[in-house]
């Protein structure tokens, strides 16, 4: 058995009683969603004279931790498609743009837990496979932009890596907006911060 949101451990056997461990699932997602939503709550703390915001997209480059377990790996395309939609409505930004990133090691074609995770990101992104998704959610091939080393050493700290991937996802998300003008009536859109 695999844990779901907020049960611990990971796994265990199935038909055994679980042992909850210091670790839980979602606690990096809620780490992440709550520090969020604490500067978008105080932005004028921390974007001095802001006084609305919009959440035109998201990024998501990750994937190393399940890669290294065929059991997440192969429920890597469930989850993503539940994290697309979790985020969207979380935080009220049902038109927001997606855009997930490869592991840079993972080579097109491999059958490994990495391979299975870039399928399933392609797979996502793919508008006949996901027709909701069709023009708000595209994914980078990473492979070709890494320099070397892999996830699990985080690129060797290589700033080459990031910034050819972070460029990317960047391209990306660019191209989504721009597909539906986002770019231009994005700030019509802002929320205003009280």
């Amino acid at each position: 058995e695999y844990a779901a949101y907020h049960q611990s451990p990971e796994r265990w056997e199935k038909g055994t009683t679980p042992k909850p461990i210091g670790w839980m699932a979602g606690e990096q997602y809620d780490g992440d969603t709550n520090r969020t939503e604490f500067i978008l709550s105080n932005l004028t703390r921390f974007f001095p004279g802001a006084t609305s915001y919009d959440i035109a997209g998201f990024f998501w480059w990750q994937g190393d931790r399940d890669s290294r377990d065929m059991g997440l790996a192969t429920r890597y395309e469930v989850n993503l498609v539940k994290l697309i939609k979790t985020l969207r409505t979380q935080f009220n930004a049902p038109n927001a743009k997606f855009v997930t990133a490869s592991l840079g090691q993972t080579v097109n074609g491999s059958k490994d837990g990495g391979g299975v995770i870039l399928d399933a990101m392609f797979d996502v992104a793919n508008a006949e496979k996901y027709p909701e998704f069709k023009g708000n959610v595209a994914a980078v091939y990473s492979h070709p932009l890494s320099m070397g080393s892999s996830s699990g050493a985080h690129y060797g700290g290589n700033a080459e890596t990031y910034m050819n991937i972070g460029q990317a996802m960047g391209d990306a998300m660019v191209q989504l907006m721009k597909a539906d003008n986002n770019i231009e009536t994005s700030h019509s859109k802002a929320r205003k911060v009280d």
